[in-house]
């Protein structure tokens, strides 16, 4: 399955580029599908993942669904959990490698969506999981 990666991202850049977008919102849902779908191909008990683009004049929406509905992890604050400086936080003593392992926690993924969208959410039903997101 996670050759589905790839092939989601090449995909949507290829109906973007048709549909004249620009270079940097491709890139940016580029970067969206490919978090996205690499969260359902992990987060997903079967092997059936759809990978959709809607576009509007309000701009283009990626959507994800999967038949699993285990939870899809809240994306992390930069600071938090991680061992890294949040302001005001007292300054902890963190070995080098725990930090590097902490960063690598489920939801890091998800903050370069929420950076990356201008919006975007999730939606659980009997029949599985939508998340989406909007450029």
């Amino acid at each position: 399955m996670p050759g589905g990666v790839p092939e989601a991202r090449h995909r949507v850049q290829e109906a973007m580029r048709a549909w004249g977008e620009p270079a940097e919102r491709i890139e940016a849902a580029a970067l969206i599908v490919t978090e996205l779908v690499t969260n359902a191909v992990q987060h997903t008990s079967t092997r059936k993942i759809r990978c959709r683009l809607l576009r509007s004049a309000d701009g283009v929406r990626i959507c994800v669904w999967n038949r699993g509905r285990a939870r899809i992890p809240a994306p992390a604050s930069p600071g938090d959990s991680a061992g890294l400086p949040v302001a005001g936080a007292p300054a902890t003593d963190v070995h080098e490698d725990d930090m590097l392992d902490r960063l690598a926690e489920d939801g890091r993924g998800l903050l370069l969506v929420d950076a990356l969208a201008a919006r975007w959410g999730t939606r659980a039903a009997l029949a599985g999981r939508l998340v989406w997101a909007d450029l």
